[in-house]
C-alpha cells in the first residue's frame, strides 16, 4: 500500500495558543497512523515563496490521510488552529517507484 503525506506550510501568529492545536491533534493523528517527518525546524527557501513553518506528516495510505483530515477529532483541533495561523495544506499520495 502506498503511503500518503500531508504537506503544510504555516504562519503562526500566536505560538502559545497554537500549542493547544498541537495537543488536540495528537489523538486523531494516532488514530490514523500519522508520523511526523518534518515538524517545523530550520528551512532555507531556494525558490518561490513559503510560509514560516513547514510540516510533513506521513500516513499509511491516502485513504487514512483523507479520513484523518475529515475526522471529527481533527476538525476540532483545526478549529483551535484557524484563529491563530494561516496555512496551505495538500494531501498527496507517495511515490511507489
Amino acid at each position: 500500500m502506498t503511503k500518503a503525506y500531508w504537506v503544510a506550510h504555516v504562519d503562526v501568529d500566536d505560538p502559545d495558543v497554537y500549542e493547544n492545536y498541537k495537543r488536540a491533534n495528537a489523538a486523531p493523528f494516532a488514530e490514523y497512523g500519522a508520523k511526523f517527518i518534518v515538524r517545523g525546524g530550520d528551512q532555507e527557501i531556494r525558490e518561490g515563496q513559503v510560509r514560516g513553518r513547514t510540516v510533513v506528516i506521513e500516513f499509511p495510505s491516502y485513504e487514512a490521510a483523507v479520513a484523518c483530515y475529515e475526522s471529527e477529532g481533527y476538525q476540532k483541533a483545526k478549529a483551535l488552529r484557524d484563529p491563530v495561523s494561516q496555512g496551505d495544506l495538500v494531501i498527496v499520495a507517495g511515490y511507489d517507484g
